[in-house]
């Protein structure tokens, strides 16, 4: 039966579709990665580019430029926006350090961090899809799909989390964001 979900779960389009947001979509492209240069993060107030650390850019201008540089495939920048924030180990900042800490070829890392965002939330999706391509990137596939099980036994089984973790089961090719 899972075998039989995982098929019909990776013949859904993924073009609309995109780790991490909110509501499926990708960042939408900013001046932060249009204009700003060196993994400064634009703000929209003063219209200029920030250093990440400047004190001037709030938590959720930094976790959408992190978000949008780990999109682009700029890992270290994405790390250095999520180091910029106040919010703490929140699981989201946590899962898109294991990501960033992935794409930048620290594995292990990112894995601690996977690790500890589900122990705050066990039903975050995302970190359990993106652990899951981690595991398909060890050549791992059982401890992938019990990822896939736990994002389908959450509840998770038509969104993107679950999808991209299944293609990325049944093709060994995981995503770049």
């Amino acid at each position: 039966m899972r075998h039989a979900l995982a098929l019909v779960l990776c013949t859904l389009p993924f073009a609309a579709l995109a780790a991490g947001s909110d509501d499926n979509d990708p960042p939408t492209q900013t001046n932060t990665t249009k204009t700003c240069t060196d993994g400064k993060v634009w703000d929209e107030a003063k219209q200029s580019c920030e250093e990440p650390k400047s004190g001037q850019l709030d938590d959720e201008t930094l976790f959408r430029a992190a978000r949008e540089f780990a999109y682009v495939g700029q890992p270290q920048n994405a790390l250095n926006a999520l180091a910029a924030m106040k919010e703490g180990e929140s699981d989201r900042v946590l899962t898109y350090l294991g990501f960033a800490n992935r794409k930048a070829g620290n594995l292990e890392i990112g894995l601690s961090y996977y690790d500890k965002a589900l122990d705050r939330n066990p039903d975050n999706l995302l970190a359990r899809s993106y652990y899951g391509q981690a595991l398909v990137e060890m050549g791992e596939l059982q401890l992938a799909q019990a990822q896939l099980d736990e994002i389908v036994a959450r509840g998770g089984s038509t969104g993107w989390p679950a999808q991209s973790l299944a293609e990325a089961i049944r093709t060994g090719q995981t995503t770049n964001y």
